[in-house]
C-alpha cells in the first residue's frame, strides 16, 4: 500500500518538476510593399530579423536584425526566447511588433530600426537593468569622472539608445540620467570611442526641455535620412547624424540633434 502511494505520488508530481517549454512561434503573414515581399523566419528566438524578397525574381534582396534576446543561461532557454508576432507597413515604414508588443520601426531606405513605442512604462526591473549597463556607460557614466554628479536612470525602457548622433559615422550611446544633488532627469549622450559625455537636462537646460526631463514618457532615435519639420511650417530642418526624439504621450516632442558644435533642441508641434 505504501509503495502504490508513492507511485502515486510521484505521478501528480512528475508534471512540475518537468522542464518550462514554449510554445511554437506563431506564423508571421509576410507583407508586400512596393514590389518587395517582407518575411519573418522566425527561427531564431535569440535574434528577430526580417528579409526582403524581390516579388517578381523571388530572390532575396537584404536580410536585417529588428531586435536581439539576451539569454540568461541560469534558466530555461526556451521560455526566455522572443519572436516576432506582426508585419504590417505604415506610410512606408516596416512596423514589427514582438511577442512582447514592443513595436520596433524599419526604415525601408536607410534600413535604420527605432523602437517605436510611444507610451512606454516604468523599466520593469531596474535591477535587471543594472546588470546590463553596456561597458560605453559603466566607462563614462557609472564608474567615470560623471559618477559624482550623475547615476545612470531606469525610469524608462529602454534606458539608452544607440546611433550615430554628431555624424562622424561611430555609433554613440545615449543613456537616461539623474542628476544627484538634485534628482532632475536628463540624457547623456556618449560619442563613439570616447569617454566624455555631453548632459542634456539633468540640470543642464536644453531649449523647451528645460532642465527637468521628468516630463519625458517615451524617446527614439530619429535616424538621419528623414527630416524634421518644426512648428513654423513649411520649414524643414536636415541633421548632421541621427537625432533623439523624446516626447510626452498626446503632448509636444522635441528632436534632439548635433549643429556641428553642440547639441540642440528643435521644437515639435505644440
Amino acid at each position: 500500500m505504501r509503495r502504490f502511494v508513492l507511485i502515486l505520488f510521484a505521478i501528480v508530481l512528475l508534471p512540475y518538476a518537468a522542464p518550462a517549454k514554449r510554445t511554437a512561434p506563431a506564423k508571421v503573414e509576410p507583407v508586400i510593399y512596393q514590389g518587395v515581399r517582407y518575411v519573418a523566419p522566425n527561427d531564431d528566438g535569440r535574434r528577430a530579423y526580417i528579409e526582403a524578397w524581390d516579388v517578381a525574381t523571388n530572390k532575396t534582396l537584404w536580410e536585417l536584425t529588428v531586435f536581439t534576446n539576451h539569454i540568461d543561461p541560469k534558466l530555461e532557454e526556451d521560455v526566455q526566447l522572443v519572436f516576432i508576432k506582426a508585419l504590417t507597413v505604415r506610410d512606408g515604414t516596416l512596423m514589427v511588433t514582438s511577442e512582447r508588443g514592443t513595436t520596433y520601426r524599419v526604415d525601408l531606405k536607410s534600413k535604420a530600426v527605432a523602437q517605436s513605442d510611444l507610451a512606454w512604462s516604468q523599466a520593469p526591473d531596474a535591477a535587471a537593468q543594472r546588470n546590463n549597463i553596456p561597458e560605453t556607460i559603466e566607462r563614462a557614466i557609472s564608474k567615470g569622472p560623471l559618477a559624482k554628479d550623475y547615476e545612470v536612470s531606469f525610469h524608462l525602457n529602454p534606458f539608452y539608445l544607440r546611433g550615430d548622433f554628431n555624424g562622424d559615422g561611430k555609433v554613440d550611446v545615449a543613456v537616461l540620467v539623474k542628476q544627484r544633488s538634485t534628482g532632475k532627469l536628463g540624457i547623456a549622450i556618449i560619442p563613439g570611442g570616447a569617454s566624455k559625455a555631453a548632459i542634456l537636462g539633468a540640470g543642464a537646460p536644453l531649449g523647451n526641455g528645460g532642465d527637468d526631463f521628468d516630463w519625458m514618457d517615451n524617446w527614439q532615435v530619429y535616424p538621419k535620412g528623414r527630416v524634421g519639420r518644426g512648428t513654423e511650417e513649411p520649414s524643414i530642418h536636415r541633421f548632421h547624424g541621427d537625432a533623439l526624439l523624446v516626447g510626452k504621450s498626446e503632448a509636444a516632442s522635441g528632436l534632439i540633434h548635433w549643429d556641428g558644435k553642440h547639441y540642440v533642441w528643435f521644437q515639435q508641434g505644440d
